[in-house]
């Protein structure tokens, strides 16, 4: 890849395609994708689909067989594109033997940048490691303070780029929570984020698009597209102005939705529904009805739906 300049801001991927044995496995085939400068992108797919590879070649770290790369007009290879990047791996690996505050220290001299050690501490804080902790070697770390570690040393430097492989892996509701408002806030600050999880309420929280990957193959997508156009199930719950099954039954049919029998007892309801027009409209003919719906809930959020129409498991 060639590290000429382009005036291209944000990520940029064309054409990218990864072998592996020889070019008898193929991992990446014919890769997309457009992320803009301050966006939030995220990666979905079951294991094996490719992303940790995608990730690697993002970095520079992995040498992609075909296709073309550009982190703010640079390749991901030019050493001023990667001083852009803050990165937190799926597989964390520090010297057990350091502290967590040496940690710090060690990625301010990497990425060469003038910040003060009290500038270091407010990272760990930042990130919810407890001060304890700062002098202990990591290798007595849990699973969720190498986490947390992890994210402050990506955020050494106020990058421009994140680019997260399962940053909440092993971190408890509380580490979760925290990670999602500095993601925010990072994106507020106009940082580009690109994030790799399993955990896909997490995803369609923090993110703007997603990029769906199978096979080596990439569907990208914004949030408002993603699942909207696959059937799913809804939850209705009524107050006391509630309609009986034989009366609700005809308002689904008109609307093209039709109930699960026996799912809940009265005045809930599950409704099977095409896709996201269709409850929109189904929400429409309950309203003129005048009855009391007090909840509309779907059973699966819109990336599970996605998530479970692409996969073997999720298709009939």
């Amino acid at each position: 890849m060639s590290t000429t300049t382009t005036s291209t801001s944000g990520l940029s991927v064309k054409g990218l395609a990864k072998s592996y044995s020889g070019g008898r496995k193929s991992v990446l085939v014919d890769v997309h994708l457009e992320v803009p400068s301050g966006g939030a992108f995220g990666l979905i797919g079951p294991n094996g689909s490719g992303k940790t590879t995608l990730m690697g070649c993002l970095l520079g770290l992995l040498k992609a067989d075909a296709g073309v790369i550009h982190i703010d007009g640079m390749s991901p290879e030019d050493m001023r594109a990667k001083a852009k990047i803050g990165y937190v791996p799926e597989r964390i690996r520090f010297e057990p033997w350091m502290t967590g505050l040496q940690v710090m220290e060690l990625h301010q001299g990497l990425a060469g940048v003038p910040e003060s050690p009290e500038e270091l501490r407010d990272l760990l804080r930042k990130v919810g490691l407890m001060e304890q902790a700062w002098e202990r070697p990591v290798r007595t770390y849990s699973r969720g303070m190498l986490q947390r570690l992890a994210l402050a040393q990506a955020l050494v430097g106020k990058p421009s780029f994140l680019f997260l492989d399962e940053p909440t892996s092993g971190m408890d509701p509380t580490g979760v929570l925290d990670v999602r408002r500095i993601l925010e806030e990072a994106q507020a600050a106009g940082m580009t984020i690109l994030l790799n999880s399993h955990q896909l309420d997490q995803v369609g929280k923090i993110c703007q698009g997603v990029a769906f990957l199978k096979d080596g193959r990439l569907e990208a997508m914004s949030m408002a597209d993603a699942g909207a156009g696959l059937k799913h199930v809804v939850r209705l719950r009524f107050g006391a102005k509630a309609p009986k099954a034989k009366d609700l039954e005809p308002v689904l049919k008109a609307v093209g939705a039709s109930l699960v029998p026996g799912a809940l007892p009265e005045p809930k309801f599950k409704v099977e529904v095409a896709d996201d027009a269709t409850t929109s409209e189904l929400v429409r003919a309950l309203a003129k009805k005048g009855w009391d719906l007090v909840e509309l809930a779907p059973e699966q959020d819109q990336l599970e739906r996605l998530f479970l129409n692409r996969t073997p498991e999720g298709q009939p």
